[in-house]
């Protein structure tokens, strides 16, 4: 179960994974929503080294709206998923520094 928020405006989102990848350069793992989740769809991280020993993330998400109140959230369901896999990203970069 994924939860956003705090207190009363905690928004609980029922989810499971249903991949995980391991190899020497790659490491990932997506998640697909559950009955009760505002969305329905799936939504993957993986990180990547590449040959320069860089890192990448990429963020790969599809959904629709599966509540009433993620239909009348509208675009704001868009930007939320944005905010989301960016708070997702900033985790792993301080997560990869420490």
């Amino acid at each position: 179960m994924i939860g956003l928020g705090a207190g009363p405006l905690r928004l609980k989102a029922p989810c499971r994974i249903v991949w995980t990848r391991e190899e020497e350069r790659y490491a990932g793992w997506a998640y697909g929503t559950l009955p009760g989740h505002p969305a329905s769809g799936e939504e993957s991280f993986v990180v990547h080294l590449d040959d320069e020993g860089d890192v990448w993330l990429t963020v790969t998400a599809f959904s629709r709206p599966a509540t009433a109140a993620a239909r009348l959230a509208g675009p704001l369901g868009r930007v939320f998923q944005r905010s989301y896999a960016r708070r997702c990203g900033t985790v792993l970069r301080r997560l990869a520094r420490d």
